[in-house]
């Protein structure tokens, strides 16, 4: 039998009341499927996991076309720090609310017309001869990005019921992949027979179905109430969550666990282009094949969860992630060969898919709903220091040690991470991670 925990984002094993479940089951799965509620949670994802890889994957594809020195490409990753940043924003989002649209709908419409022009201003960009404007209009993309997550999340856990949270997640993450595939599988299968300036403009007009989406659906409705000062906003946000026990050993473990994922995928498109992948096998196996395995292993993920609970599932899916990190130094030592790349893209995404599931379900726990925006914000942002700082070295590791040494050290650094399950996840223990927050 199973109920929603009213702070996971999946479906978690417990004891239900009788009569709660005689009324889930009577409860139309197609209709919630169809709902308004989950097509905007989609379309939502979609926006969000547009931006991210412009500034990743498909710049880093632009600069290595116009012959920039690996190790700067491998910097450029220092541009998604407001990812890092953005709990310091999140209580302004939380507290004011600006004239139009109300609170969510309001500050999601300007992030979003502000990521468009960001977006434009960076395909009219040039990384040897506009560099300074590529940097700034790099940032920008992040930042505003960053925001729009931040009013995404704090959307979506205020629109959906609690028992609708883990169907929600997952058409979220759905459309996060989908909003990626287009923007790193579909840019650079373009790249190869347009300019990037010109991907880029297609990318920005992409944004439309957010923006409509955002105008349309109606404004969700607060019931645990709004904070009235910013100490409100600011300080008991973080009150709440420090006060749990473990509550620092949980931040570092957010901050560790898919760090050698992060800095592998933070540089292989360098890669794949040095052993001899076209963009466009990039584009089509890389990121259409795994992106189908990636949605498998969420899928997969979350009735793992089920079965085995937030506990069990962190520790496979963490050891799975880091022997999927080992097997692309195998793919390094065979070079160009695309059942090779097809075979270690589809256990990497799989693994992947599943990490996330179980990664979101544990950081889902642990928010309050009264303040879903600061807190999501705050660990959600732990997950982006890996990707734009301990990412920025990537680059200099890679040409220093070569490709196969780069990716045995990712795997490797993924052992801290794991290790610190033991302290708040045991194996034997079938406690949520709420409760060993708590």
């Amino acid at each position: 039998m199973t109920v929603v925990n009213r702070h996971s984002s999946f479906f978690i094993p417990t004891a239900a009341p009788r009569g709660r479940l005689q009324s889930e089951k009577r409860k139309s799965i197609l209709k919630v499927v169809f709902s308004r509620r989950m097509l905007v949670a989609l379309v939502m994802g979609f926006s969000a996991g547009l931006p991210l890889l412009l500034t990743m994957g498909v710049l880093q594809a632009w600069m290595k076309e116009k012959n920039i020195d690996l190790t700067w490409i491998g910097m450029i990753t220092l541009v998604q720090l407001p990812y890092t940043w953005k709990f310091i924003w999140a209580p302004i989002l939380d507290r004011f609310t600006p004239p139009f649209l109300g609170r969510r709908r309001g500050w999601l419409i300007v992030a979003q017309l502000a990521l468009v022009l960001a977006i434009v201003s960076l395909g009219y960009s040039d990384p040897v001869e506009n560099v300074i404007l590529m940097i700034v209009a790099a940032v920008l993309v992040a930042f505003f990005s960053a925001t729009q997550d931040i009013v995404i999340d704090a959307y979506r856990r205020e629109d959906l019921p609690d028992e609708e949270l883990g169907l929600g997640s997952s058409m979220y993450i759905y459309g996060y992949r989908l909003g990626m595939l287009l923007a790193s599988g579909g840019g650079l299968i373009m790249a190869d027979h347009m300019p990037f300036s010109v991907v880029y403009l297609i990318m920005a007009a992409c944004m439309l179905p957010g923006i409509l989406t955002t105008l349309l659906t109606p404004e969700p409705e607060v019931t645990a109430g709004t904070p009235r000062t910013m100490k409100e906003a600011v300080i008991n946000p973080m009150v709440d969550y420090f006060s749990r026990r473990n509550a620092i050993w949980i931040l570092i473990f957010i901050l560790l666990y898919k760090i050698g994922d992060t800095m592998a995928s933070a540089i292989t498109t360098p890669f794949y282009l040095d052993i001899g992948f076209s963009k466009t096998d990039i584009g089509a196996v890389v990121k259409v094949f795994g992106t189908s395995a990636t949605f498998a292993g969420a899928f997969l993920g979350g009735i793992i969860l089920l079965r085995l609970g937030i506990n069990r599932s962190l520790w496979i899916f963490g050891v799975l992630q880091a022997l999927s990190t080992a097997c692309f130094a195998l793919l390094a030592g065979i070079g160009y060969s695309i059942p090779a790349l097809s075979g270690v893209i589809g256990f990497e995404n799989l693994s992947s898919g599943m990490g996330t599931a179980a990664f979101v379900a544990f950081m889902a726990s642990l928010t309050n709903k009264k303040f879903t925006a600061t807190q999501y914000a705050l660990l959600t942002s732990l997950i982006g220091i890996p990707r734009a700082v301990a990412s920025s070295v990537t680059g200099f590791m890679a040409k220093t040690i070569g490709w196969e040494g780069f990716f045995v050290i990712c795997a490797l650094v993924a052992i801290p991470g794991m290790l610190m399950l033991l302290k708040f996840a045991p194996w034997n223990e079938e406690a949520s991670a709420g409760r060993a927050a708590s």
